[in-house]
């Protein structure tokens, strides 16, 4: 695959699909079908059904040319086309079931299938998706699961039809004449090869075709998402060339593809017609020997067209197989990725607050089991990290021996240079990374032994850059508390500071927010953030405080909104001004993964340590720009 220079210029590697067995994936593809198994096997029927209609034509048109145009026997003929006509209707009044049946079927099956693929994606960790593209998961979501799903409806009813239609005529060929049977099988090795050849090279186009596919998609995606990057930069040509590249490699692709096929389908369609011309010379000799009659002959091409008709949609079939196949290895690599680490834990239900890590038994009391069985139970907020260590790889070691204790209702700020592993402590506070080494406790359980939702249940997340789902400020609030009061709905807005401008807005609460949030400043999105993380009002609080970039009367709604959403709650600020964080109960200054200093803005102040030095460096500005400024002396 070509790639233009510039960002994404190839998917992730680690993220190919691992190549499958044609078995494994008919195997796993086939389990969505038990659900619908009379549905499946009633679409055969009626495709039986309507071949079985369709065998009658041959026949009966070999008796209208023997019996009725032969013998002139004008008074059978009204019957024999009444039979006729019958005929095609019961076969395209079956065919029209099997239709039906067939397309309800399909999109229960792909339903099903989207709906896993989207709940795998759900509870797949963090990390999972730091390496993958959006675009090329939406490709998985959508196109592979449509390419997968044919594998299955169509591959199994079309499949199985063909097959006995095939045997079914082949029956009815030898008895009818053995000898233009056995030259009707001549090109058989012909098909056969072919097919073999085109099943054994097919599967690697298809892959790269898909890969072409998604790597196209993927940069699509984030080209609409940073438009405003691309036309402040002047960037459209630049753009422009790249996502021509990703077009011309599924060009290319898709080219490769149609290629083969190009080859592979006349080739298999002139081993068929050679088949019939083959009947037709040695038909018409023994018709000139009156060794058969003339609609006998004719009986024999027709059902020969039967013969020859499925075989043809077999190879069609072939073909889809193997575009099935390469979007199903990649639907698999969703399927197979593994979950967070949802362990609720037989053995450890819930503890009360008074105890310690160290007191953690290995089996509680059905009375200690009230956090797990609610899991709406508020916790208290003690927070403790014991000889924590994080790291992404054996050369990429972020934090190293962190320990720190935040009591309940305390505010916790985290100061440091960029890269200094602030924002990953937070993360493993709600479990969006597994600590490598040590412990983290909430209220003296070891979050490892918490369910994710409990867990999650008791934390608040306020973004630095805060994300609004594409839908209205209502929406966008309630999703802290899906089942909040109009009444509460107001009150956290109110409390946030938004309520005023929402009111002033046409639509008010029911106003869209457009996507990312678009339509309101940071400042509004911040704010409405902050009213979502109060309407959720959870004991505990991430804040990765963002008044930077909004002006001076914005920051001071902002921040009142802040000192609203901490009172009585255990806060973790990732602070970037030093007013902020002058009343925090405690100052973690870290430095390449390990906590340097710690204490309040005043006992660091008289320790003359990093953190004082970086007082007197700085009083509005940025704190992340003083500690560089720091590091270059």
């Amino acid at each position: 695959m070509s790639g233009h220079p510039g960002f994404g210029a190839h998917t992730d590697p680690s993220f190919k699909s691992q190549p499958r067995s044609t078995s494994e994936v008919v195997r796993r593809v086939g389990v969505y079908l038990q659900p619908y198994k009379l549905m499946a096997l009633g679409t055969i029927a009626f495709a039986l059904l309507s071949l079985a209609a369709a065998f009658t034509y041959p026949k009966l048109t070999q008796h209208v040319i023997d019996e009725v145009i032969t013998k002139k026997n004008a008074d059978s003929l009204t019957l024999v086309m009444g039979l006729l006509i019958g005929a095609f209707f019961l076969r395209e009044l079956f065919t029209g079931i099997r239709i039906r049946l067939n397309n309800e079927l399909e999109q229960k099956v792909i339903l099903d299938i989207r709906r896993d693929v989207y709940a795998r994606l759900q509870r797949l960790p963090v990390g999972w998706f730091d390496q993958r593209a959006s675009g090329d998961l939406m490709t998985r979501v959508i196109e592979d699961v449509n390419s997968m799903e044919r594998l299955l409806i169509d591959g199994t009813e079309q499949g199985t039809v063909a097959i006995l239609s095939i045997v079914g005529v082949l029956t009815i060929l030898f008895c009818t004449n053995p000898l233009l049977a056995g030259v009707a099988l001549l090109p058989l090795p012909i098909l056969i090869g072919g097919a073999l050849w085109y099943t054994l090279t097919a599967h690697k186009r298809y892959r790269a075709q898909r890969q072409a596919s998604s790597a196209m998609n993927a940069l699509l995606m984030d080209n609409l998402q940073g438009i405003r990057q691309i036309k402040s930069f002047g960037r459209e040509r630049h753009e422009d060339a790249r996502f021509g590249a990703r077009a011309e490699d599924l060009r290319q692709g898709t080219l490769t593809v149609m290629r083969a096929w190009s080859i592979y389908s006349p080739a298999m369609a002139f081993a068929s017609s050679l088949g019939i011309g083959l009947v037709l010379w040695f038909g018409g000799t023994q018709v000139l020997a009156n060794k058969m009659t003339v609609g006998e002959l004719v009986q024999f091409l027709l059902y020969l067209g039967l013969f020859y008709e499925p075989i043809g949609r077999l190879h069609g079939l072939n073909q889809m197989l193997q575009s099935a196949r390469a979007a199903s290895e990649r639907v698999f690599d969703i399927m197979d990725a593994t979950e967070e680490n949802h362990r609720v834990g037989d053995d450890v239900r819930s503890l009360t607050s008074s105890q310690t890590p160290d007191a953690i038994p290995r089996t509680l009391s059905p009375s200690q089991s009230l956090l797990t069985s609610s899991p709406t139970a508020r916790m208290r907020g003690e927070v403790r990290y014991e000889n924590v260590g994080f790291q992404y790889s054996a050369e990429r070691v972020v934090l190293k021996g962190i320990s720190l204790h935040a009591k309940p209702g305390q505010m916790t700020a985290l100061v440091g240079p960029t890269g200094a592993g602030k924002s990953t402590l937070v993360n493993l506070l709600p479990a969006f990374y597994q600590a490598t080494s040590g412990r983290v406790f909430i209220d003296g359980m070891d979050t490892r032994e918490l369910p994710l939702e409990t867990l999650r249940e008791q934390i608040s997340v306020v973004a630095q850059e805060p994300f609004l789902f594409n839908g209205t400020i209502r929406e966008n609030i309630l999703y802290g508390r899906l089942d909040a009061s109009e009444a509460d709905l107001h009150a956290a807005a109110k409390a946030a500071n938004c309520h005023d401008f929402i009111t002033r807005l046409t639509d008010g609460y029911d106003a869209r927010v457009g996507e990312r949030g678009v339509k309101l400043s940071v400042g509004e999105k911040q704010r409405v953030s902050i009213a979502r993380a109060l309407l959720k009002n959870a004991p505990i609080l991430i804040l990765d405080e963002a008044t930077a970039s909004v002006d001076t009367q914005t920051e001071k709604l902002i921040q009142e909104a802040l000192e609203r959403l901490m009172a009585g709650r255990t806060s973790f600020v990732i602070a970037h001004r030093l007013s902020t964080i002058r009343k925090a109960d405690q100052i973690l200054v870290l430095r390449q993964g390990e906590i340097v200093e710690r204490g309040t803005h005043d006992e660091l102040l008289a320790t003359d340590g990093l953190y004082a030095k970086l007082a007197r460096i700085q009083n509005t500005t940025f704190i992340e720009e003083s500690f560089e400024k720091l590091a270059a002396v």
